[in-house]
């Protein structure tokens, strides 16, 4: 039986209802390519070298291997990391650009700056945690400091002489040097550098006397045998440290700061793209490979799904701004 115009015009509607579905689904719908159809451009909001930065390109460059996906690094460094997660959220929620967010400008910073351009629990949608890794107290290899406790009873003797660098104002390192000084009742002189290459620099040059570092920044000088490593600051010994204590085992209780990197699109990125997005990323975290080279860089990695990695965010926005109240530090 032949279809009427009223029919045709039904199925037409339906048809095109279909279409703009599937098009708000996955934008690159429209154009009939699959996404992605272009390089993902992926912001690093700090410096190359610090442990942003690795984890960022351990992920991107497995995601890459066989041209099915592009990434294009950028780093982004300044204030904090804020610049770089700023630029992100002011980008088209359309899945090509993606930030690799942090403990410090994504959990710290909201507490430390006065004003931020961008709320990490509105702005972001999670797509799914990559590594966690706990802070390191290094100092140079000739150092007097062969211990925490030769540290802390230098800054006793003398408040204020011993410096500690970190790579800026609002990272854990920061943070960790503050809750140490609270801990231990002594007086460090924080020296806030632009990410971590530096800091490191001028603490294997004797510029500065220590440095709370992300352990895969200081993980080759430490196997080089160019710095020392004091302590760590997770609950537990860092796997590719084991012979460094924890800074609770040092004397100090209950002691705990570790960062973690995850990745993150602008809010209202359409939901299939994030999930693509996670179970890509996923898999990659399950290679022996990337986790081989995250572990290697002294780092526990982790992935799960967006919802559990909102979860997370929520709850360490609450824990590290109550650290930030608590300490009374305060961005430059």
């Amino acid at each position: 039986m032949a279809i009427g115009l009223v029919e045709r015009a039904s199925l037409a509607i339906a048809l095109a209802f279909c279409v703009a579905v599937a098009a708000a689904q996955d934008p690159s719908a429209s154009s009939g390519q699959a996404y992605p159809a272009r390089p993902i451009k992926l912001i690093v909001p700090f410096p190359p070298g610090g442990g942003t930065d690795i984890s960022a390109r351990t992920v991107a460059n497995k995601l890459s291997e066989g041209g099915k996906w592009t990434f294009v690094v950028e780093n982004k460094p300044g204030a904090g990391g804020n610049l770089g997660v700023e630029q992100a959220v002011k980008s088209p929620a359309d899945g090509y650009t993606l930030v690799i967010g942090q403990t410090s400008n994504l959990a710290i910073n909201p507490a430390l700056y006065a004003k931020l351009p961008y709320d990490p629990l509105r702005d972001l949608s999670p797509v799914a945690l990559i590594v966690s890794a706990p802070v390191v107290l290094v100092v140079n290899a000739n150092s007097k400091y062969n211990s925490l406790a030769d540290l802390v009873a230098a800054a006793r003797k003398d408040p204020g002489a011993v410096t500690y660098a970190s790579p800026g104002n609002g990272t854990v390192s920061h943070l960790a040097g503050e809750q140490l000084q609270r801990a231990a009742v002594v007086k460090l002189t924080h020296v806030p550098y632009k990410g971590a290459s530096q800091a490191l620099t001028d603490t294997l040059g004797g510029q500065v006397q220590s440095f709370m570092s992300s352990v895969p920044s200081a993980l080759g000088q430490l196997r080089g045998g160019k710095l020392r490593a004091l302590a760590v600051t997770s609950a537990k010994r860092s796997p590719e440290l084991p012979a460094v204590p924890t800074v609770a085992e040092s004397g100090y209780p209950g002691f705990e700061a570790s960062t973690w990197y995850g990745l993150l699109a602008p809010a209202g990125t359409p939901a299939p793209i994030v999930a693509r997005l996670n179970a890509e990323v996923n898999r990659v975290l399950a290679t022996p490979e990337v986790r081989g080279r995250l572990a290697s860089e002294g780092g526990d990695t982790l992935g799960g799904s967006p919802e559990r990695f909102a979860a997370f965010l929520a709850a360490e926005h609450a824990k590290w701004g109550r650290a930030v109240r608590e300490s009374g530090a305060k961005a430059d």
